[in-house]
């Protein structure tokens, strides 16, 4: 029996994704009834294929990409999620730069439009928050990530929540959903749903005013 869509999660991607967490979002996401839009900056292309790392030498995931962050309005979507591994630095590339200019990467520009938007869930794995650092728009919120880029996140601004001398598996600020490395995928996407549809909730109950 199809169901009707509760909506759609939309996931930054670019090349060297974690295969791993994409194949667990591409499960786990329409089971529990979400669209998942895979999305990037797409270079004046119409689709770029993009290819996941490596497996024991093998690169086994691959996605063909026709969204791009330009033309995109954060509040068509009910949450918007940065993929692990190296995509995210890949994605706050820019092209021409300015001394004492913000990054304006379109990527990074989708991103502030994100966080402003009150309706809609981030969720950031493991190195993603490198897209949100080059926003800078990290200061004072209260994240975990990957171990190998504490340093950067911390120069960013933001407060990293430590348990047990790790970063903590996941952490929820607001609007913001981190969790720390790919293994904890499921606890992380089970957050996302959770906060998505407490949010929704919210939203249904204020309409009914």
């Amino acid at each position: 029996m199809v169901t009707e869509s509760k909506g759609k999660i939309g996931v930054l991607i670019e090349e060297h994704f974690d295969p791993f967490e994409f194949r667990a979002f591409n499960k786990y996401f329409p089971q529990q009834g979400y669209e998942v839009e895979y999305i990037s900056y797409l270079w004046g292309n119409k689709e770029i294929t993009f290819n996941s790392n490596s497996e024991d030498g093998v690169i086994k995931e691959h996605v063909t990409v026709t969204t791009d962050v330009s033309d995109l309005n954060p509040a068509d979507y009910r949450a918007i999620i940065c993929i692990g591994a190296y995509a995210m630095d890949r994605l706050r590339y820019q092209e021409k730069v300015k001394k004492g200019a913000p990054n304006n990467a379109p990527a990074v520009v989708f991103i502030r439009k994100v966080m402003q938007e009150p309706n809609v869930k981030i969720g950031v794995i493991c190195h993603g928050l490198w897209l949100l650092s080059a926003a800078d728009i990290l200061k004072d919120r209260k994240v975990t990530c990957a171990h190998n880029i504490l340093s950067d996140i911390e120069d960013a601004g933001a407060e990293i929540i430590y348990e047990n001398d790790l970063a903590a598996d996941l952490v929820i600020d607001g609007n913001l959903i981190t969790g720390r490395h790919p293994d904890l995928v499921d606890k992380f996407m089970d957050a996302v749903v959770k906060e998505v549809e407490k949010k929704q909730r919210s939203l249904h109950a204020a309409m009914l005013r």
